[in-house]
């Protein structure tokens, strides 16, 4: 139960961090008279897939990837080489450590199904009230899934390092752990649903 605590307490904690210091200078910008971009737009917890995620982290230096990384390798057409490359970038960008290294690839292995996940989405045409409920279930467990394996990158990444991925899945599969991931995911999969309500009403107004 502590793991799955620590993974989820790490994600939120290190989100209010850096979105409390990032404020507070785009504050002091922003009294100057300079335009600075807002860089936690959206709440970690109100994002239900990684690229989502990853555009409203740090969303000027994501805008500085795109624009000299992303777009010169090649953009949506290279996508799947393209995120390895920057991945491994911003983790050597951070500091160059193995933990880092391994989150990045982490990050980049859990991008792979969601990129599958949406490519085959795309291709389908939701006519029914049953296909449009079954496509929002999907998405809803899709969601629970992005946050369960931000939570994963990240212990490994900032906290256990590569060497504890063993050990963590083994907390994962475990007779006590495997309750506790299913509370888990139950408790994501709704707020990711509640997530969907609240995207549509702030739709809605505008």
């Amino acid at each position: 139960m502590d793991i799955f605590i620590i993974g989820y307490g790490v994600l939120n904690f290190m989100w209010l961090k850096f979105s409390l210091i990032w404020r507070y200078f785009r504050f002091w910008s922003l009294i100057c008279g300079v335009e600075a971009p807002e860089n936690m737009p959206r709440c970690i917890n109100n994002c239900c897939n990684l690229e989502s995620f990853w555009k409203n982290w740090h969303a000027s230096y994501n805008k500085w990837l795109v624009r000299y990384m992303y777009i010169p390798l090649g953009g949506y057409q290279r996508k799947l080489l393209n995120i390895w490359v920057i991945f491994t970038f911003v983790a050597i960008w951070h500091d160059l450590e193995w933990k880092l290294l391994s989150w990045a690839w982490l990050t980049c292995l859990f991008f792979i199904p969601e990129m599958v996940v949406k490519s085959a989405a795309s291709t389908l045409q939701v006519e029914s009230a049953f296909g449009e409920f079954l496509l929002r279930e999907i998405s809803a467990a899709g969601g629970a899934i992005t946050i369960t394996c931000l939570m994963v990158a990240n212990l490994v990444g900032y906290v256990i390092g590569p060497s504890g991925i063993n050990w963590l899945f083994s907390q994962f599969l475990s007779r006590q752990g495997l309750p506790v991931m299913g509370g888990m995911f139950i408790t994501f999969y709704v707020g990711t649903k509640l997530m969907f309500h609240i995207d549509e009403a702030m739709q809605r107004k505008h």
